[in-house]
């Protein structure tokens, strides 16, 4: 590729997203430091939910070396890398179809073997004779070992970040329009390369958004739910809160994973490069975050009885049906069908762009869902913290980020279509709120 056409193909990014590279820098030493913090600001071992006199707590173990050497532990290190080597070995051994992603700006289609369910199946199983054969407490080494394992999966985010920033200034690499501004912090953390060690139907993004991070959620969560049959004795003893916890995110991570291809589409594989803020959030913010409700209930076992049960799970069911529901108009409309006869606005260029169904009450009307369903994993850690109810605030943030930046993509892309747009379908994504 001559110089001219690479720089045709990829053009200087322009603008920034974050704040730029101070905010990229502070995210990038955020989110470690965050992943710490709601452990250490929400378990048993530090002493509560918030623990008392937690700034008095900060101080001293900051001070003191032994604290920082309890961040590493060589057993969890050698466990999350050889978790992360199954996956691969997986990936290249389990049977799966081959899907084409989007078309890329050089004209190509990728083509991305799918079998993260299969995976999921595969390590399910392991998990469960290992469970069955030598009991609950078998299993409890995610939960005695969290720490060390949030540090092997930064420390294993850090090396992905920093080899796919290096390896994205090879000859022919093809950048991400929003990640080749410049400036190392910032495209380091945003993602320089499109696709970074891409090989065949091999892709590194891809393989990071739905496996080594997502199944581990789950298996976290089942950890925790050892850990309390093994202190409460035996599983007919664990709480109803914590097993509607292991339902409501476990399916979530099945339906994920099933529905892979969907994956093709988002903003997350089709536009943004993968960086460290994707590697890090797939590797250890995904699986070592969002399984703080699973967490908190171990040590602090909330009973809902029937009624709280049924209404949690009926709350939850509504945000999954409009999640799913929502998606599912989206991905037939999207493969030229139309089941439902949903009407749409065909733009200049020819887009065409749903206005009725559930894409008609909102423009991301599965972003609710999502947030409904945040909601109900919350619910059964009852209300004497907040803490529990960090990922609902965390996640309608990211949503609602996400939801600006698509809609700048989309005024870009069609112009003053997309006033027209918006004038028929004028709700973000909670209709009549917002």
């Amino acid at each position: 590729m001559s110089k001219q056409s690479s720089t045709a193909l990829n053009p200087r990014t322009t603008s920034y997203e974050f704040l730029g590279p101070p905010g990229a820098l502070l995210i990038t030493l955020g989110v470690p430091i965050t992943t710490y913090a709601l452990y250490f600001g929400c378990s048993e071992h530090a002493g509560g939910c918030p623990p008392p006199l937690i700034l008095d707590r900060i101080s001293s173990a900051l001070s003191d070396p032994a604290w920082w050497k309890g961040l590493w532990d060589t057993q969890a290190t050698l466990m999350y890398f050889a978790w992360y080597a199954f996956c691969l070995v997986s990936w290249v051994v389990l049977p799966g179809d081959l899907v084409a992603g989007t078309t890329l700006r050089t004209g190509e289609k990728k083509q991305y073997k799918i079998n993260a369910f299969s995976t999921f199946l595969l390590a399910l199983g392991l998990t469960s004779g290992a469970i069955y054969r030598y009991g609950p407490e078998s299993f409890t080494f995610l939960h005695d070992k969290f720490v060390g394992f949030i540090t092997a999966s930064i420390i294993m985010s850090v090396i992905q970040g920093v080899a796919c920033y290096a390896a994205s200034f090879r000859d022919g690499a093809l950048l991400a329009l929003g990640g080749n501004s410049g400036n190392y912090i910032y495209d380091f953390f945003i993602g320089r390369e499109l696709n970074p060690f891409s090989y065949g139907s091999f892709d590194l993004k891809t393989f990071n958004e739905l496996r080594p991070g997502l199944i581990l959620w789950t298996l976290i969560d089942i950890s925790m739910v050892c850990e309390q049959a093994t202190r409460r004795g035996g599983f007919s003893q664990v709480t109803d809160s914590l097993w509607l916890v292991l339902l409501f995110q476990g399916w979530y991570v099945v339906d994920a994973l099933y529905n892979e291809p969907g994956i093709f589409t988002q903003m997350d594989i089709a536009t943004d490069g993968f960086g460290f803020m994707l590697a890090v959030g797939d590797l250890a913010w995904v699986p070592f975050a969002y399984c703080l409700q699973a967490r908190y209930l171990v040590f602090s076992p909330v009973v809902l009885g029937p009624v709280a049960t049924g209404g949690v799970v009926m709350f939850n069911l509504v945000g999954y049906y409009i999640f799913r529901t929502a998606n599912a108009e989206k991905n037939d409309f999207r493969n030229g069908k139309n089941p439902k006869n949903l009407e749409f606005f065909t733009t200049e260029s020819g887009s065409k762009l749903l206005t009725s169904g559930w894409w008609g009450a909102s423009r991301h009307p599965n972003y609710f869902g999502d947030i409904l369903m945040a909601l109900a994993w919350s619910f059964p850690t009852g209300f004497t913290t907040p803490i529990t109810y960090f990922y609902v605030v965390y996640f309608a943030v990211l949503l609602i980020h996400r939801q600006r930046r698509d809609d700048e993509m989309c005024e870009k892309k069609y112009g003053k279509d997309w006033k027209k747009y918006m004038e028929l379908v004028p709700y973000r994504i909670i209709p009549y709120v917002y």
